[in-house]
């Protein structure tokens, strides 16, 4: 039996990194895309490829080479991604297209380009790396949060759609995570403050908050790279994967409980900017 293939997007850093290093350990034939690829891991079955979500014929020329020399894609990893945080009143327009150009739009334009060949082997799966974000928010985290809101619709949308060829869409939530994410995201909602901002002081609590939570964080990327070989493997696939049971229930309570949840984080927003 030939080597399973996968193409993993955001291969440099964090999950994708990891992920990149777990398939190929396991024997599959990993075609990693990142922008850096001098930071794409390497070794046996991996194949470090340059790849920018965000432009058409960066896509395009990922998939052609990829599919020239695996001949197949059992799975795609959508997991290319970043936070693009600040208040929704300062973030720029530009900002706003280049977060859904990146977490949404890019996914949905790789999956067209392998969808083709996945239906013609009759089988295939797409995994989106979304977030808990998906179902709960947060301040200064909107765009961010519509974007992952977006792809779990949009995966739910496309599973309907494929299945009757043999292949599924999944998506993945993780919550907290041991990651240089948070500090890119609040690095971004500190640029994205106009001069004499009146969030300046929702910010600076924002990043004691998320500081606070992520020093007790229960997941590394290393565990995440494990629930997505968990996603590509399963016989019967889910339409959820959490790493964790807390995970999982706090999706489920801001699903279930919108006003309350609401409700807390307008708390929350009070507290933080009580002492501005």
């Amino acid at each position: 039996m030939s080597k399973r293939v996968i193409f993993i997007t955001g291969a440099s850093s964090g999950m994708g990194f990891a992920a990149t290093k777990l398939f190929a350990r396991h024997g599959w034939e990993v075609y990693a895309g990142a922008r850096r690829v001098e930071k794409i891991p390497t070794g046996s079955g991996i194949h470090p490829m340059r790849l920018d979500v965000t432009d058409a014929d960066s896509r395009e020329q990922f998939v052609e080479d990829a599919l020239a020399d695996g001949l197949r894609v059992d799975v795609l990893l959508n997991n290319a991604g970043y936070g693009e945080f600040g208040p929704l009143e300062e973030v720029g327009v530009d900002k706003v297209h280049k977060q859904l150009d990146t977490n949404l739009v890019g996914a949905s334009e790789l999956t067209k380009l392998v969808l083709p060949q996945m239906r013609q082997q009759g089988t295939g799966r797409i995994i989106n790396n979304s977030s808990i974000g998906g179902d709960i928010y947060s301040p200064l985290g909107g765009w961010y949060y519509v974007t992952k809101r977006g792809l779990n619709v949009w995966s739910d949308v496309l599973d309907t759609e494929i299945r009757q060829f043999g292949l599924r869409s999944v998506i993945i939530e993780p919550g907290g995570t041991e990651s240089a994410w948070t500090d890119i995201a609040i690095d971004n909602a500190l640029h994205n403050l106009t001069p004499n901002s009146p969030y300046t002081a929702l910010v600076e609590g924002t990043r004691k908050l998320l500081n606070g939570m992520l020093t007790n964080s229960e997941a590394t990327s290393e565990d995440l790279a494990k629930v997505f070989y968990r996603a590509a493997t399963d016989r019967h696939p889910k339409r959820r994967y959490y790493f964790s049971l807390t995970d999982r229930m706090v999706s489920r309570f801001a699903r279930n409980h919108p006003g309350i949840f609401h409700e807390g984080m307008s708390l929350i927003v009070r507290r933080l900017t009580r002492n501005k």
